[in-house]
């Protein structure tokens, strides 16, 4: 039998081959017996799933086990977005499954254990769930089965956060692209509730989201660019398999990225909500949010890559925004979990408050940093895993890169070296399957980032 492992967002493999029925058994099992021992068979499991392929057989098996070992179940009518089952896991002091692979291919399936926190399971509760694989825990009783709209209780939560008669008056055109995804059936359905008008696309469930990668990146969203593009003063919105990232086109027809949206919606919530507090962001996310930050007074918590991290710092800090460079964002008052439906009501939000385009917005954003900030990757494959510590010595040992020198070195997430110019730096970080090592690079110019591609490779 394969081995299951969690990473940062659960454990996932493809369907049919790892993620089978013998594996889920194995993980519920071990998810339950962490559960009871450390809150009791009363905690209520609520299981949800994606639209992937099998995703809702699997879950059902996942709830009749559960049931038969003496739990009350609360299981999802419909497909449902992860963030709508983390919310209704907090709301409801109980402890969630879900049955997503996220962005990932739509070959491989996953599941995912939120705690009543509603947030990423920590390594310190994966770690014991690890380590009751294999051992099956006794049934205690017969528990319940419920089907349940996760729906009603998120909506109501959201409409406290988002200003939706705002959003009723922006004089942009919003493009909503269901991609296929769980967004489908909630992210619609709350801007019809409140009376927003919107064109849609690719507005129904598909097991292989169209043939294509369930991830709003730029490369998987030409469709929704081309329509943009053929719709004067439109934007489009779009979210991955499950519905936690979000995507972003401006009426440009450009790809928004997460760290501009971010930095925008830092400056919306200050500015035009009166929020307080801190910045929560990633090693690996941009500059340009710290310099942001700055300008507003705010201070920044960096975390490891991986929103587990982010949403720890948001429940120990209780930031105005939490964010990663991969798409994903939490606000105060929310969960310490990614939402891209919170994300694209947040973006209209943030664009009916100024009256203005988010082209307009980009500009004002770098008119208030005074600079862009330009990123690039490269994945640096080595023969073998021994290679990646000496590689990674060697950086944490360097004192200049080029022409440039190095003046901070920090070591929570690899190794990220900050350059004299107070624009740039490069972080290492190995992958967690792979000999490889993944390099990111960001300077204020292209020319900066080439000149850095050099000196390291």
């Amino acid at each position: 039998m394969a081995e299951i492992k969690f990473g940062t967002d659960g454990w996932r493999a493809v369907t049919g081959k790892d993620f089978n029925e013998d594996n889920v058994l194995k993980a519920t099992q071990a998810i339950a017996k962490y559960v009871y021992e450390t809150f009791g068979i009363d905690k209520k499991f609520l299981i949800g799933y994606d639209p992937r392929n099998m995703a809702d057989v699997f879950s059902k098996q996942c709830a009749d086990v559960l049931t038969n070992l003496g739990f009350n179940v609360l299981y999802s009518k419909k497909v449902v977005p992860t963030p709508v089952l983390a919310y209704s896991a907090k709301l409801l002091n109980a402890c969630a499954i879900m049955f997503t692979a996220s962005h990932n291919p739509p070959e491989y399936l996953g599941l995912k254990f939120i705690p009543d926190y509603a947030g990423p399971a920590t390594s310190d509760i994966t770690d014991k769930i690890t380590e009751n694989l294999g051992l099956n825990m006794t049934p205690v009783r017969r528990g319940t089965f419920k089907e349940y709209d996760f729906l009603p209780d998120y909506e109501k939560h959201l409409e406290k956060l988002i200003d939706f008669d705002k959003i009723r008056n922006i004089n942009t055109n919003i493009i909503f692209d269901g991609f296929y995804s769980a967004s489908i059936g909630y992210f619609d359905k709350i801007l019809e509730k409140h009376g927003i008008k919107f064109e849609t696309m690719n507005m129904y469930h598909d097991k292989n989201f169209g043939g294509a990668m369930p991830d709003p990146k730029p490369q998987y969203l030409r469709d929704l660019t081309e329509k943009v593009k053929s719709n004067k003063n439109s934007v489009g919105l779009a979210n991955d398999g499950d519905a936690d990232r979000f995507g972003v086109i401006n009426e440009n027809g450009d790809y928004v990225s997460p760290n501009e949206i971010i930095s925008i919606l830092l400056m919306h919530l200050v500015k035009n909500k009166g929020y307080k507090g801190s910045l929560v962001k990633t090693v690996g996310a941009s500059f340009l949010l710290d310099k942001v930050a700055e300008k507003l007074g705010t201070e920044v918590i960096e975390t490891a890559v991986g929103f587990k991290h982010v949403g720890e710092a948001m429940r120990k800090y209780n930031p105005i925004i939490g964010g990663e460079e991969s798409g994903g964002l939490s606000i105060q008052g929310h969960i310490p979990e990614k939402d891209g439906l919170l994300a694209n009501a947040l973006i209209l939000e943030a664009m009916a408050y100024e009256n203005k385009s988010l082209t307009q917005m980009q500009k004002d954003l770098y008119n208030f940093v005074g600079c862009r900030f330009y990123n690039a990757r490269i994945d640096k494959k080595l023969s073998n895993t021994g290679e990646i510590k000496p590689v990674l010595e060697s950086f944490k040992n360097k004192k200049e890169i080029g022409s440039y020198k190095v003046v901070k070195t920090d070591l929570k997430d690899g190794v990220k070296l900050y350059l004299a110019d107070n624009t740039s730096w490069i972080l290492v970080r190995p992958s967690g399957t792979e000999p490889l090592l993944r390099i990111y690079f960001e300077s204020d110019s292209l020319e900066k980032i080439e000149e850095l591609k050099k000196a390291v490779l």
